[in-house]
């Protein structure tokens, strides 16, 4: 029915689908409802607003830590509860499995910075050290410890494609693939990869390996653990021969070593290396990508967690909680640092790319000679 003091509105009833899903009607209602709906909208556009502007996705469960009030020579003590928002990030590892199952809440810039002090109390160091002495090394000892046992049965588990993982290792596993996805397509531009040679450094489990050897890439493959090595043979063997005694016309097994990245050589035409800068800090990284660089001879792919603000918060919050994947350091790195690293051997990057999910996120550039 309409009248002048009537017009047809868009109401948002109560009933969810779900957290972004909700049942809208047209109606008609008196002005008093029609301000109330308005006012609803603006509220509602302005809490879109603040969501995106914090992250795409968030775990929401708070986090309570007790601060204790500067004015303590008051009577009366007071504590400040800080309720913590942090965005997920999956490149550390470490951090996914602390976050599993539980939510983390937003708040604004005062609390993070109040959380940040509690975070400068403590000592993820010490335990590294500790980890390191058990294996009798640094962190590259630590890490070849680490991906020979436990390390090895979770990410096989999130490269493979079974059910045996959780909602986080299941997401991992989703950015990895578009990573893995995202090179291949920077290669492939470039033309067919028939006879072209390629250096997978750090393969793990072969994910890279394979597609490229199914595109006929002449693949030279290696990582730190011999557990990696021996799964990724014996995957590329069951999909690129799928039980037949001849590979396809075209294709060739890669070729798998046990080696860490300082000790690989020889000349390449493309020289890959994905999500291993992690295990390197900013010093090393530097001169690990010199190194990677001397191998290729017309383009380095390289793929890494990006160093941010907000990332290296949450990776400290993680360090919070150890837990027995949490073996290895996490490094984070800017993209300018990578990029000076890069320009001091002369070469320049060509492409960028960000690949996102919600606990994944890997920052990929192509660099060719300047």
């Amino acid at each position: 029915m309409k009248g002048p003091h009537r017009k047809p509105c868009r109401r948002i009833l109560s009933t969810r689908r779900n957290s972004r899903d909700y049942i809208i009607q047209t109606a008609t209602l008196p002005p008093s409802q029609t301000a109330t709906t308005t006012a609803l909208k603006k509220k509602e556009k302005k809490k879109k607003r603040s969501s995106k502007m914090a992250f795409s996705s968030f775990l929401y469960s708070p986090i309570h830590f007790a601060v204790p009030n500067p004015l303590s020579h008051l009577p009366r003590r007071r504590h400040l509860s800080v309720t913590a928002a942090v965005p997920p990030i999956s490149d550390v590892a470490a951090v996914a499995d602390a976050l599993d199952g539980t939510t983390i809440a937003v708040i604004g810039g005062g609390s993070v910075a109040a959380l940040a002090a509690v975070l400068s109390l403590s000592d993820p160091e010490k335990r590294r050290q500790m980890q390191a002495e058990e294996v009798g090394g640094g962190d590259k000892e630590v890490v070849r410890e680490y991906f020979n046992n436990d390390g090895f049965q979770r990410w096989r588990r999130i490269y493979g494609d079974g059910d045996d993982v959780n909602k986080v290792q299941r997401d991992i596993r989703l950015g990895h693939s578009m990573t893995v996805e995202n090179v291949m397509k920077m290669l492939l531009d470039e033309g067919p990869l028939a006879g072209l040679t390629v250096c997978d450094a750090g393969c793990g489990t072969g994910c890279l390996s394979i597609p490229l050897a199914r595109e006929g890439a002449v693949v030279a493959a290696s990582d730190i653990s011999a557990a990696m090595v021996a799964e990724a043979e014996k995957q590329a063997r069951n999909e690129l021969l799928k039980g037949e005694d001849k590979l396809p016309p075209g294709v060739v097994l890669p070729r798998f070593e046990v080696s860490d990245l300082e000790s690989l050589n020889g000349k390449y035409d493309t020289v890959v290396c994905l999500d291993v800068l992690i295990h390197y800090p900013q010093n090393k990284a530097d001169a690990m990508i010199a190194h990677l660089a001397s191998l290729a001879e017309n383009r380095l792919i390289l793929s890494f967690a990006p160093k941010t603000f907000y990332y290296d918060l949450l990776k400290r919050i993680g360090e919070l909680f150890p837990g027995p994947s949490k073996a290895t350091r996490a490094y984070l790195h800017a993209e300018a640092d990578v990029e000076r690293a890069l320009q001091k051997v002369g070469w320049k990057i060509r492409k960028r790319g960000l690949t996102t999910t919600q606990f994944y996120f890997s920052r990929i550039v192509e660099a060719v000679p300047a």
